[in-house]
């Protein structure tokens, strides 16, 4: 029961803290939460760009769009290991929508570990993302589709799951 208890916690925090990003106010989309002993995985789908964007360029749009998913991706993290007290392991993968009928595209992978300290003193936020153990690759300020070799493979847990929720 302190597990459920614990994932509503969680959901709540999301709500919460994580209802609006710094570059976009579109709410954020968990896709997937599995959670099985200390082990958990969380699927989200990264927020598109603000609608106050629209008149920038292209490229600055999708450079707001990557930084704020490397943000959410480290309060996903944070947000994990306050709320889910028994998680030592996270799985986290970002995902963002691809042409029409193609499935979508993974563009943050990794799993983190409650023990990994996060060093403070590091300025780049990509740098803080990798350190933590996050994998991604960027392209001009721009995340790019992960190849399959390049995020490995994630082992499913399923003690708790959740799809498609809009938070």
């Amino acid at each position: 029961m302190r597990q459920l208890w614990e994932v509503a916690d969680f959901i709540r925090g999301v709500r919460r803290q994580m209802r609006f990003g710094e570059l976009s106010r579109a709410p954020l989309q968990i896709l997937r939460l599995e959670w099985r002993g200390n082990a958990v995985e969380c699927d989200w789908m990264v927020r598109p760009a603000d609608v106050w964007d629209a008149e920038l360029r292209r490229p600055d749009r999708e450079r707001n769009v990557s930084q704020q998913a490397l943000q959410d991706a480290m309060a996903l993290r944070d947000l994990i290991f306050a709320e889910l007290t028994g998680v030592e392991c996270a799985s986290l993968r970002a995902f963002r929508p691809s042409a029409p009928r193609e499935p979508l595209e993974l563009i943050i992978a990794g799993t983190v570990l409650r023990e990994e300290i996060v060093r403070t003193g590091i300025r780049s936020l990509a740098m803080k993302v990798k350190l933590c153990g996050l994998k991604f690759s960027l392209d001009n300020g721009v995340l790019r589709a992960l190849q399959e070799q390049e995020c490995g493979i994630f082992k499913v847990v399923d003690d708790v799951h959740f799809n498609h929720m809009t938070l």
